[in-house]
């Protein structure tokens, strides 16, 4: 953390740094009591807990996913944005990009929940993401649409689109097979008002919170330590570059892996893509000669180590467009032996520090108790026509925790809101409760807006700041 105390880097840019953290910051506060509130709505529409205490626990429990939940996540988020923003040395482009990231999503995440719709803060930043990279090239020198990962976008679009429906459906069929085999029917009947479950019900539900709470943080808390780590990487080059805590086993398996992955390029390209195979042979050779030699990340010159982190991303994502287009000749095995070294030669540089971590994970948890009441009426009091039954509440639970942290080991971001709100509903339809419509609409409105807009607030934010911050 002494990097941002770095005298080198000038007042006005440690003030830059500390002002895109702390509104970091805020977009993961804001997170914790816009997602989270789904997590509580069931325990306390159960009466399984009161409300103080359930959101207390759940903010623990939150707090305690960001650090089990690792990183896979938050490099994804990372790869959607085009190449260039990522390994621009100017501070103009990078604080426009993370100023207009934040801000857009922020923007829409207060907006949704002032109004109290759960909106998804997965939707809101891959959109705010999106914007960007279109933004970026509308800008001179380039083409529309140009730089974008679409290929990566379409695949977390993809689990965005589907995570609901199966949330729906795997809820329903949950709920579908309690009814007809559970013999306890209190777990089909409304619960007594102000009063709490049997203590197994309870318990159940109280873990499932617990659950949801968990796989939670695990996965929305890396998209906080994403942004966190574009902030720094970008204006703190130096300090954040690469993992200055890498020791000689990382040197030797990174520098093995660079050494390996520039063989497999040699060897397998074909002449269609000769051009691009001798840029990442130029790219991983300047990397080879800066780590040969070296025991530690701290031994590479200042000026070296953004260049590190600069041609390895260069030369990754070419060799992924060469894999996507068939210009490397590759058997199965060895396919994911190339995936196996392209990911120990990024160990230098697909990191976090463990303050971010738990910055992030403070962040959630804090935020997770404050402001959760919107959103809980609306998941606990209008999304069916009927008062939450204690199996429909640990039903969607089961679900959610389930899809949310498959979705963390796989590395792709889901909604919290929208796995449990139609796992919510899903529970309704089984029950045969029936839904209303008017909040039903509304959540779908919010979930269709929620991509476009905040694409279109995050490209006017980033072409404004691109404007006032140029180079």
């Amino acid at each position: 953390m002494e990097s941002l105390f770095d005298p080198s880097l000038g007042a006005t840019n440690q003030l830059l740094v500390f002002v895109c953290l702390a509104i970091a910051l805020g977009f993961e506060f804001v997170n914790g009591f816009h997602d989270t509130a789904n997590a509580v709505a069931t325990v306390i529409y159960t009466n399984a807990l009161r409300a103080p205490v359930a959101v207390v626990l759940s903010g623990i429990c939150n707090f305690i996913g960001v650090f089990v939940g690792g990183i896979a996540v938050a490099i994804g988020i990372i790869q959607l944005l085009p190449v260039e923003l990522l390994v621009s040395k100017g501070v103009g482009a990078g604080l426009a990009m993370v100023l207009a990231l934040l801000l857009a999503a922020i923007t829409w995440n207060v907006g949704t929940w002032y109004l109290g719709l759960p909106a998804s803060s997965s939707h809101t930043l891959i959109g705010a993401i999106l914007g960007v990279g279109i933004a970026n090239s509308l800008t001179p020198g380039h083409t529309f649409g140009e730089g974008v990962r679409w290929s990566k976008a379409a695949d977390i679009g993809l689990s965005l689109l589907v995570s609901p429906l199966m949330g729906f459906t795997l809820a329903a069929l949950l709920m579908l097979l309690i009814k007809r085999y559970t013999r306890n029917s209190a777990l089909l009947q409304q619960p007594p008002k102000n009063h709490p479950p049997p203590r197994g019900i309870r318990a159940l539900l109280v873990a499932t919170c617990c659950g949801v709470s968990f796989a939670h943080g695990s996965n929305d808390g890396q998209k906080g330590v994403g942004l966190v780590m574009l902030i720094l990487i970008g204006l703190v080059p130096a300090g954040f570059a690469v993992d200055l805590t890498a020791g000689p086993d990382h040197m030797t398996r990174a520098a093995e892996a660079t050494r390996n992955v520039t063989t497999f390029v040699r060897e397998h390209h074909d002449a269609s893509s000769a051009a691009k195979a001798e840029e990442v042979l130029a790219d991983l050779g300047r990397v080879s000669r800066i780590l040969d030699g070296r025991s530690s990340t701290l031994e590479i010159p200042r000026d070296d180590r953004f260049r590190v982190r600069q041609q390895i991303l260069l030369a990754d994502r070419a060799i992924e467009d060469m894999l996507t287009t068939g210009g490397l000749g590759l058997s199965a095995p060895e396919q994911k032996q190339l995936a196996r070294d392209r990911k120990q030669m990024k160990i230098l540089t697909d990191y976090a520090p463990n303050w971010v971590i738990f910055a992030i994970a403070l962040a959630l948890g804090i935020g997770t108790m404050v402001g959760w009441k919107r959103i809980v009426v609306t998941v606990g009091e209008k999304i069916g026509k009927s008062h939450l039954t204690y199996a429909q509440g640990a039903s969607a639970e089961l679900v959610a925790a389930g899809m949310i942290g498959f979705s963390s080991v796989i590395g792709l971001p889901v909604s919290t809101t929208h796995v449990l709100s139609s796992g919510i509903a899903g529970t309704m339809v089984a029950q045969r409760s029936g839904l209303q419509q008017s909040t039903v609409r509304n959540i779908g409105l919010a979930w269709v807006m929620t991509l476009p807009a905040s694409m279109m607030l995050s490209a006017v934010f980033f072409l404004l700041f691109r404007a006032l911050f140029a180079d």
